[in-house]
């Protein structure tokens, strides 16, 4: 059957002692009617389309449904994925992968894999630094993963009897500290593969701050500063073409439409589409629709997704509809892409824009 689009649940800050939030759900019956209502009254509003989507392709409810049983099957008792890229931030992304698609993650079928997930990601924190490892691209993916279970997970039921080793409001506060403490290492305002580099590159400083955005939307206190530092780093870095380059901080340098992906989404994210930079980089991805990356596929289709949804939704379904087939004929049998824990993950997110679920997915 096919699946039609929830609305994510809505969502209320209330302030803690020592600036944390916590997150109040409203029922999503009454947030539709509510949306409903300002849809109906207001010519402003966005289109209903846009937003929640409508059916999902059949083509995409197979990807998925078979990718997420894949993941579910590979997942360690302890909640990680192991491999070649294993880490918090592959945890992170495998763990997105579940609450993109719509799993509910407190009673659903793969609420247990969600809670397991969530877990490992908090046990494998530094708890003096707030460090995520295995790599600031962890850290950033990890931060990112933490960001969307806020508020959507009961943490009543997280640590299921055990022990808790930390909430998820402190172990994202942690890593925000953490970021900013890293970026004060180099003196180009991003980050690099450790937390002690003292230099950056757009990739990994792309990764980073997209988590700090999410964890932003969340209601987690996040330094401006920090943000705006990162973000003048992303546009040194990008060329009047929209091209940019990959470390350094000076112009465009070099052709990548992953870099030029990153570069439009931290943009559109951080409501920046009025600059010169936004406009070159989605001109620079809108322009080659058809362009496949050689190496590191995976990783370009999560983030040309995310790119062309917030710039140019049009383009974003052409493109979504394309890559649909794309990944239903290279989909493994057994539901796997690579038979790889990460590549799996983040094809799945690829996709994930058609359920309309995460946060960080809203326009």
């Amino acid at each position: 059957m096919t699946r039609q689009l929830a609305v994510y649940d809505g969502q209320e800050t209330c302030q803690h002692s020592g600036h944390s939030s916590f997150i109040i759900r409203h029922s999503s019956f009454l947030r539709l009617c509510c949306l409903l209502f300002i849809f109906a009254t207001s010519a402003q509003a966005q289109d209903p389309a846009l937003r929640f989507g409508g059916a999902v392709p059949q083509e995409v409810e197979t990807v998925y449904e078979r990718g997420l049983a894949w993941l579910a099957s590979k997942q360690s008792e302890q909640g990680n994925w192991q491999g070649g890229h294993g880490g918090s931030g592959v945890d992170g992304i495998c763990l997105m992968a579940f609450l993109a698609g719509g799993e509910e993650p407190n009673f659903g079928r793969y609420a247990p894999n969600i809670r397991r997930a969530l877990r490992a990601i908090i046990r494998s924190q530094d708890a003096a630094t707030g460090y995520l490892p295995n790599s600031m691209y962890h850290h950033g993916f990890a931060m990112l993963a933490l960001s969307e279970a806020y508020g959507a997970v009961d943490e009543a039921l997280l640590w299921e009897g055990e022990k808790p080793v930390r909430g998820i409001a402190q172990a994202l506060d942690l890593a925000i500290r953490c970021a900013g403490t890293s970026q004060k290492n180099n003196r180009w305002g991003g980050w690099r593969y450790m937390p002690n580099s003292t230099d950056a590159d757009t990739s990994v400083t792309g990764a980073v701050l997209m988590g700090l955005l999410a964890a932003r939307n969340a209601g987690m206190e996040v330094s401006d500063e920090v943000i705006n530092n990162a973000l003048e780093y992303m546009r040194r870095s990008t060329g009047k073409d929209g091209s940019v380059t990959y470390s350094g901080g000076f112009g465009g340098f070099g052709e990548s439409m992953n870099r030029s992906a990153i570069a439009t989404l931290v943009a559109a994210v951080s409501k920046n589409k009025e600059t010169e930079e936004f406009k070159a980089t989605l001109k620079h991805i809108t322009e080659r629709l058809e362009h496949s990356e050689g190496n590191y596929k995976e990783y370009f289709r999560y983030y040309m997704a995310q790119a062309l949804f917030q710039g140019d939704y049009a383009s974003w379904q052409k493109w979504n509809t394309a890559t649909a087939r794309v990944l239903s004929e290279t989909q493994a049998p057994d539901g796997s892409f690579n038979n790889d824990a990460y590549v799996t993950g983040m094809s799945l997110l690829a996709l994930g824009l058609n359920y309309r679920f995460l946060p960080i997915y809203e326009r």
